[in-house]
This record gives C-alpha cells, structure tokens and sequence, in this order.
C-alpha cells in the first residue's frame, strides 16, 4: 500500500530527525509503526539483561512493558513492588540497571531531548546510572526548536498527565499550565540533552505515529 502525503512528510522530518540526533551523538532509529518500534527496542537488549523503565504511557500502550516481562529478561517493574518500602528499591534498582526505557516529553528537529519531570527519578536515569537508556517516541512529541518542545513539555505533556493522576494543581482543573509551585507539582525538574555522552549511550527509537502525551 502506498503512503500518503501525510506519512511520507512525516517519515521524511522523522528521518531528519534522526540524521540530527546522530550528529549529537546519539544512536537513532526511526520505525513507521508501533509493531516495529517494538521489534526494534527489543533487538537492541540482549537477553538476560536487567531492564527497568520510567512512567511513561508511550512505553506501555505500545506493549513493550508487557513484552519485557513476558521475556527472557531480568525485569525491575515497580508496578509489581508489594508495598511501599519495595517500591523504593525498585526506584533505586533501576539506576543500576543495564537497560532503562523512557520516553521524551519533547524533542527538538535539531535532535536535542527534552524532559520534565516531578519527582526526578527519569531525568535522573537518563543522565547517569543505567548503562544504556532507550528513549522511544512517537513522532508527536517532535517540535521546532528546544524552546518549543520544552512549551511542548510543560503545556501540553504535563497537563494531561495530571490529568490522568488528578493532583491538586491548576492544570488539573483548567487543563492550562499555571506555572505552579504546587506540591503536586510534576514540573520539578527540567532537563535539556543537547548531547550524548559517551556517544551511544542513549539510543532513541522515534514512531512515525502518535504516541503518549
């Protein structure tokens, strides 16, 4: 079946894409569909590997989650701790992993990453610990510049996930970013990856579909 206008710009800005987070040094794959994002992150883990992941919707919706603990491979889930105390060492666990996977709440055309985060642990992990971090978004997520995908962050990710877990913040009620300090805040921590260092350490697989928020 042929492609539409639709899809081939959006292969062609993917692959783009992709040339620009290679020239930071980052490696980067670009898949047209979900089933083969999935295919490709599990080629990139060897199994018997240690896995753990962030709370990312894009990452479960695409079955990836259930994939890695189905699989041969030595799983970190949280969502499986039975009580709290176990819950935090499976969030320090997972620093020590061989392999972390998240998503990116932005991504900028030039090929820089950007995150926002509430308590820390994701920007953590992706910055140090984990020997290898997979990042996989949907072509959604992509914006003009970093500026742009950090609004992106903060105005559009943000909000529907608060959405989702219904904390007391003004994005909750209004669906619009207040610029908050609130407790419930999850736009605590802001990190901007403008390079990968050591080069391949972090491997982003982009899906030329929508994906998480």
């Amino acid at each position: 079946m042929s492609k539409t206008p639709k899809e081939l710009f959006q292969e062609k800005r993917g692959i783009t894409v992709v040339k620009n987070l290679e020239s930071r040094h980052f490696e980067a794959y670009y898949c047209t569909t979900r089933e083969e994002a999935l295919q490709k992150v599990l080629e990139l883990i060897p199994e018997e590997s240690s896995v753990s992941w962030g709370g990312s919707m894009t990452i479960r919706d695409m079955g990836l989650t259930d994939a890695l603990n189905r699989g041969n491979y030595r799983t970190i889930d949280r969502d499986k701790a039975a009580n709290e105390e176990e819950k935090k060492k499976a969030y320090r666990d997972a620093m020590s992993a061989e392999y972390y996977l998240t998503s990116a709440n932005g991504i900028s055309e030039d090929g820089q990453l950007v995150n926002v985060d509430g308590t820390g642990n994701r920007v953590a992990a992706v910055v140090y610990g984990p020997e290898y971090v997979i990042v996989v978004a949907g072509m959604n997520k992509v914006a003009k510049t970093a500026d742009d995908a950090l609004v992106r962050a903060r105005t559009i990710a943000a909000p529907t996930n608060q959405q989702r877990f219904q904390r007391k913040t003004p994005c909750t009620v209004t669906g619009v970013c207040g610029d908050c300090i609130s407790p419930d805040c999850i736009c605590n921590q802001v990190l901007i990856t403008r390079n990968c260092s050591p080069a391949g350490r972090i491997k982003v697989v982009l899906v030329g579909e929508e994906l998480g928020y």
